[in-house]
């Protein structure tokens, strides 16, 4: 009550805890600008492919590094994560699972297929690799 008047000052983010749908959300905006900026690296891999042997090898060489595969690592979870969000809001667009229970279940739906897919997708390209 820092303001004098004696009444409560509006809540902030100390104090006011955001509901999981409003999380999520702000995580959706914040992964598809990592994604874009991920595919940067992406791209950057294909032309260093397309440019020779030594562009490819150097490019290879820090995607393969642990940071490189720590990078790649997030860009996968933020794929599979705003895809399945994406899912969630075009399950919303229809007009479906507006009601709270529905909607907590949809959150936790999206986490888990999120870190399975991810999860897999590297087992299975680490298995390959």
């Amino acid at each position: 009550m820092a303001n004098g008047s004696g009444r409560p000052l509006s809540p902030h983010l100390q104090v006011y805890k955001l509901p999981l749908t409003a999380v999520m959300s702000i995580t959706h905006r914040i992964t598809g600008v990592g994604l874009a900026v991920g595919t940067l690296l992406l791209v950057w891999w294909l032309v260093a492919a397309a440019a020779g042997p030594q562009a490819f090898a150097r490019a290879q060489g820090f995607i393969g590094s642990f940071f490189g595969l720590l990078l790649m690592f997030g860009w996968s979870a933020a794929l599979y994560y705003h895809l399945c969000n994406g899912i969630r809001h075009l399950v919303w667009d229809a007009g479906k699972s507006f009601e709270l229970t529905d909607a907590d279940r949809n959150n936790k739906v999206v986490l888990v297929a999120t870190a399975v897919l991810t999860v897999l997708t590297w087992i299975v390209g680490l298995a390959v690799w």
